[in-house]
């Protein structure tokens, strides 16, 4: 298995793990315990990352669905930063948060393909 198959297989157990787990992967991530508002929004976001795995996986043959969930995880990955700027008391949730998201985009972007320009005369 190719390294680049192992992107939709880690963000579908990351989403599980804050699905099922959600205090033990903030509080591994921050350090602190998590607030019970904080598990719940985590359940959303693992909800988010499992059905982005299972469409993308779906449509493996096509790169637009990974350019796509890349764009959506460069969003998250900017609401997040915004968020630990505006709000120094969610700082520890938001940027280890915000940079899994940079790094689930930067590995989905790795993946784009390009289309063939010019000639191939």
């Amino acid at each position: 298995m190719a390294v680049r198959d192992l992107l939709q297989p880690v963000r579908a157990c990351y989403g599980a793990a804050l699905l099922i787990a959600p205090g033990r992967v903030i509080t591994a991530a921050t350090g602190r315990p998590a607030s019970r508002r904080a598990c719940g929004v985590a359940r959303v976001l693992g909800a988010r990352h499992l059905i982005q795995a299972v469409v993308t996986m779906a449509a493996s043959s096509s790169g637009e669905s990974v350019g796509l969930g890349a764009l959506v995880d460069l969003a998250h990955a900017a609401s997040m930063a915004g968020l630990a700027v505006a709000d120094r008391r969610v700082r520890r949730l938001t940027l280890p948060d915000a940079l899994i998201a940079t790094t689930f985009a930067t590995a989905g972007l790795s993946q784009v393909t390009r289309p063939p320009t010019g000639d191939s005369r």
